[in-house]
């Protein structure tokens, strides 16, 4: 049998935020207000932005960075929802 060279890992990521749970939740839920904190910054120019925010449900960005040596290089970011606790917790891979 051959020995696979990809290892799969789980890792976690713990944020605090100067505001309360709901105003939070709150952010990550609404596609308007997510994708303008998310997805809309100086970083580059965004092409694609969808929520399906739900268990099972996704997220989709597609922008081209916004300077440097990678100027207008495509980065995407493509999330799946795997649990939703409303205004306590928020799994995604």
């Amino acid at each position: 049998m051959e020995t696979s060279s990809v290892t799969h890992s789980t890792f976690l990521i713990e944020r605090n935020y100067s505001a309360s749970p709901e105003r939070v939740f709150a952010a990550f839920s609404d596609p308007a207000q997510k994708q303008k904190w998310y997805a809309d910054d100086e970083r580059g120019d965004v092409q694609e932005y969808k929520l399906d925010f739900r268990v099972g449900g996704s997220e989709h960005t597609r922008r081209l960075i916004g300077g440097g040596p990678l100027k207008g290089t495509p980065l995407t970011n493509d999330s799946i929802y795997q649990d939703i606790v409303p205004g306590r917790r928020i799994v995604v891979a």
